[in-house]
């Protein structure tokens, strides 16, 4: 006789069908929040990572711009020394010329002739002086004109008479030349008949 199964296997399917899905998706949305919790881990240590190395870049970049500072400085401080060392330069070179200027003055002098004072600015010098006549203040400016050191004599003022006391009274200007200058001339002078010599 056959058997007859009274027990409800359909509705025990459904529930066992129904607890695998389930499961099944319980270990879906594990699974997915596990892979989303690594994945936040793994994006967030990557941006501590360069976060750290913002940081690191930025200090560096801070150092740099100290060090482009100091560099500047240093620049600024080259410079003034150099404009510094050109001043004693052309100090050091004006010495023998100051020390030939008033060899020169007096070289130039002549009788009868006396300076009450001699001013310089620049190259431009200022003589004031008094002469027996003024045939010894022409004597004087050509003797300028045929120095060394002195140059282009101007007369400006020649007081002669009672007013002005005992002989003329003058004020004469000339330009010293430059001994650098001088040299330089010279030394291309020297060059240039050299060259037309080897010619």
């Amino acid at each position: 006789m056959p058997s007859i199964n009274l027990l409800p296997w359909r509705q025990a399917l459904r529930q066992r069908r129904r607890k695998e899905f389930l499961v099944g998706i319980g270990a879906a949305v594990g699974l997915a929040a596990l892979i989303t919790l690594l994945a936040h881990l793994t994006v967030s240590s990557m941006i501590d990572a360069q976060n750290r190395r913002n940081e690191l870049l930025k200090a560096e970049i801070t150092e740099l711009d100290k060090a482009i500072e100091q560099i500047l400085a240093l620049e600024d401080q080259k410079e003034r020394m150099i404009s510094r060392m050109e001043v004693i330069d052309t100090l050091q070179a004006s010495r023998p010329e100051v020390v030939k200027l008033f060899d020169q003055i007096v070289s130039t002098l002549p009788e009868g002739v006396y300076l009450t004072s001699v001013k310089q600015v620049g190259k431009k010098i200022e003589f004031n002086g008094v002469a027996q006549s003024s045939t010894r203040v022409s004597a004087l400016m050509r003797n300028i004109d045929a120095s060394e050191t002195l140059s282009k004599p101007e007369l400006k003022v020649i007081q002669t008479g009672n007013t002005s006391g005992p002989g003329a009274q003058f004020t004469l200007f000339a330009s010293q030349r430059s001994v650098a200058a001088e040299e330089g001339e010279a030394s291309a002078k020297r060059t240039a008949r050299a060259a037309e010599a080897a010619k």
